[in-house]
């Protein structure tokens, strides 16, 4: 971690705070800020974090922001981020070589995997250089943050959780976030479908205490390696030896046997009471909602060791866009080969962040046979971390490039029909809010590999059609269309809603077909109709496809607003992540925040409204 800092300020990507600032909020939300600067900002370093509430200063510094650009995720890799898949598509499309030439390139290639072992070293590591065990353990004696004002907690955002089977066998490295509760417990939020709950089970089954240990820092490519969608089994230091091309060094821990990469900044060790549970949360997650208050396992914490010079790797998590763009980014090209080898015809795909990636995934495709789209929609509802996808839409391979988003969106709207539609059900992200009941949900798929027929089309502006509108749906308020020039316009509704649902209340609409395709509602009161960045965001996360979408002939209905029970949703809706608009000031008075408008405010929903 101190080499790549280095590495950091030759690239001049590093801006080092030296303000004391508090870990409550302050640190947080200027982090927060930063990444959402043009081309993601710089890391940040923060050599001074105090505790106000406890009137203390750390003597360890909070780095910040470390994936937030392209250029510093390729600093993080080491090369071309392309050239990860490319290396990867050679093992999984093997064909016997033609030559001497191809036949060294391939044994080179093919040595290269002798990178994925993992090294077991037993000398002093500097993860370990300063141990602290028994009733010397203090997980406040850590810089950890609490980053919204209505979360549960401090919260470990970055740290890479280690686990293993009860046999020892299969080992996992994941990223889940991690309540402190007092100076030795910590909440464990791994969810459902996650491979550390699995080897919960394992140990909840047979009766025993499950070891995990925790690391922080080190390489960040650790980091990103615990979020990687390996198929269960596959421990994922292997997959940092292989894009790194050097073996992974690990350590026994102190108190368990679980093995933590040699140099981590931070180790938390401990043992997990299976049959303990303690309410986690809430917790304002990537979804830009808080999750709700919910049991999770928890660790009693048995060691924390350290370097001498140690740096708490954090991130700050909430509405786009963050961090997580860049990961999912290189998450996204990595994968890319793997998911093709279950998925004929996939060309490329694209889960853009502010849809924050399990909610919109768009795939362009090489259709071959009728259903083709469809198809391979199924396969992606049913393959590890895709079956979380909640919408996802199909172009072919004449569609254009991902990177330009206007013309993609054309070409969509050109190619859309209500025939085309899929609409399912599946498990969703454990995270997901506006599902019918926990992790389980609808799923919309759009084949779009089709040219639309031509309808007759009767286009009005917005303040006609809001005119025409108001009559027969009294709740309309603010009306938007974008793409006119499309063959289906999106009509984006303002509503205030009543004692009826709006989609039920969307038939009132049918003598106007000719003048909607695409229909989306929304709250007025939260949405700027003029914002399509966040418009995407709150509608993607705020659909239930089987419950919110109708269709009357050639006119699809979307209810995007915020639901309760007369939508026949009995669940609690969740707040949204809004900074704190007194830690903004104090952090504006310190010349810390400089250059930021109050345009740039309401662009990325800040604050509480839109029209704050």
């Amino acid at each position: 971690m101190q080499d790549f800092i280095k590495i950091l300020r030759e690239h001049d990507e590093l801006k080092v705070i030296d303000t004391p600032l508090d870990i409550y909020l302050e640190i947080p939300h200027l982090a927060y800020l930063e990444v959402k600067k043009p081309n993601g900002g710089k890391a940040l370093l923060f050599t001074a974090p105090i505790d106000k509430k406890n009137n203390k200063k750390f003597d360890i510094p909070v780095l910040m922001n470390v994936f937030g650009s392209y250029k510093r995720l390729e600093i993080i890799v080491g090369q071309p981020i392309q050239n990860i898949p490319t290396h990867l598509e050679k093992f999984l499309h093997f064909t016997p070589p033609k030559g001497y030439k191809a036949i060294f390139s391939q044994i080179k290639d093919f040595f290269s995997l002798r990178y994925t072992l993992i090294k077991q070293i037993k000398s002093p590591a500097p993860a370990q250089e300063i141990v602290y065990k028994g009733n010397k353990v203090d997980l406040f004696d850590l810089p950890i943050l609490t980053t919204w004002e209505k979360d549960g907690g401090p919260f470990i955002t970055m740290g890479q959780v280690y686990t293993q089977s009860l046999d020892g066998k299969k080992k996992n490295l994941g990223m889940y976030r991690l309540q402190i509760y007092d100076k030795n417990h910590l909440g464990l939020h791994w969810q459902i479908h996650k491979d550390s709950h699995h080897f919960f089970h394992e140990y909840k089954k047979a009766g025993v205490k499950m070891p995990v240990s925790i690391a922080i820092g080190g390489d960040p490519l650790y980091t990103w390696c615990g979020q990687a969608p390996l198929p269960y089994g596959i421990f994922e230091l292997m997959l940092y030896g292989f894009i790194k091309s050097k073996n992974p060094k690990v350590i026994k821990s102190i108190t368990n046997p679980i093995y933590i990469p040699y140099d981590s900044d931070i180790v938390i060790e401990g043992w997990v009471d299976t049959s303990l549970y303690r309410l986690e949360g809430p917790f304002g997650d990537h979804t830009g909602f808080y999750t709700p208050v919910e049991a999770y396992p928890m660790l009693e914490v048995s060691a924390i060791t350290h370097k001498k010079s140690p740096v708490y790797l954090a991130t700050v998590v909430g509405k786009p866009p963050l961090e997580d763009k860049y990961m999912g980014y290189l998450t996204e090209r990595v994968f890319l080969p793997l998911i093709q080898t279950t998925s004929h015809g996939l060309i490329d795909y694209y889960m853009p962040e502010n849809g924050v990636f399990h909610n919109l995934i768009l795939a362009k495709i090489d259709p071959q046979y009728p259903g083709h789209a469809k198809q391979i929609m199924h396969s992606f509802w049913g393959t590890g971390q895709m079956s979380f996808v909640k919408h996802a839409i199909f172009v072919d391979i004449n569609a254009p490039s991902f990177t330009n988003a206007k013309a993609t969106t054309e070409y969509i709207l050109n190619h859309f029909s209500t025939q085309n539609i899929l609409i399912s059900d599946g498990i969703c992200d454990a995270l997901d809010h506006s599902s019918p009941e926990y992790g389980l949900g609808g799923k919309l798929g759009i084949d779009a590999t089709q040219q639309s027929l031509e309808r007759d089309f009767v286009l009005y502006s917005d303040e006609e059609l809001l005119t025409l509108i108001k009559p027969l749906l009294p709740e309309a308020k603010i009306l938007k269309q974008y793409f006119t020039q499309t063959k289906n316009p999106i009509c984006i509704i303002g509503v205030q809603k009543g004692n009826t649902s709006i989609i039920k209340l969307s038939k009132n609409l049918n003598d106007l077909q000719k003048s909607l395709a695409i229909v989306i509602f929304v709250d007025e009161s939260k949405n700027d109709l003029e914002n399509a960045y966040m418009l995407i965001w709150r509608i993607s996360n705020n659909i239930d496809a089987k419950r919110d979408i109708t269709i009357f002939n050639n006119t699809i209905f979307i209810d995007a607003t915020d639901k309760n029970n007369i939508d026949g949703y009995n669940r609690e809706w969740p707040l949204e992540t809004d900074c704190s608009v007194e830690v903004i000031q104090k952090l504006r008075q310190k010349g810390l925040i400089e250059g930021l408008t109050e345009g740039f405010m309401k662009r990325f929903h800040i604050y509480t409204s839109p029209k704050t």
